[in-house]
C-alpha cells in the first residue's frame, strides 16, 4: 500500500508563498491522477489541485491562479506550489490520488499545517 508524507507547511504572512511536497513509499506514475486536499478547521476536506499522470493540471476556483501543482514521476513526489496566501488558505493539506477517479484512492497521510496569520 503506498504511503504519503506531505512536508513543507508552516506559518507565514498574507500575500506569501510556500512549496509543499508529498512523497510517495511507491510509483505515482501507477496511481495516475493525483491531488492535493486540504480540510480547514470544522470544514469539510476539499480538492484544491490535481495532475494527471501526463502532467494535465486543473484546480479550485477559489486558489487558480494562486497554486501551481507538478509531479516527478521518477522521484514519486507531487508538489504544489503556493502564493499570495490568504488566511481563508490555512488549513491541513493532504495528497493523495485524485478522488474524483473511481478505485485509486489511497490511504491518508498526517497532513501538513498551512498558517497563514499576521
Amino acid at each position: 500500500q503506498v504511503q504519503f508524507v506531505e512536508s513543507g507547511g508552516g506559518l507565514v504572512q498574507p500575500g506569501g508563498s510556500l512549496r509543499l511536497s508529498c512523497a510517495a513509499s511507491g510509483s505515482i506514475f501507477s496511481i495516475g491522477a493525483m491531488a492535493w486536499y486540504r480540510q480547514a478547521p470544522g470544514k469539510q476536506r476539499e480538492l484544491v489541485a490535481a495532475i494527471t499522470r501526463g502532467g494535465t493540471t486543473n484546480y479550485a476556483d477559489s486558489v487558480k491562479g494562486r497554486f501551481t501543482i507538478s509531479r516527478d514521476n521518477a522521484k514519486n513526489t507531487v508538489y504544489l506550489q503556493m502564493t499570495s496566501l490568504k488566511p481563508e488558505d490555512t488549513a491541513v493539506y493532504y495528497c493523495n490520488a485524485d478522488s474524483r477517479v473511481p478505485g485509486i484512492l489511497r490511504s491518508w497521510g498526517q497532513g501538513t499545517q498551512v498558517t497563514v496569520s499576521s
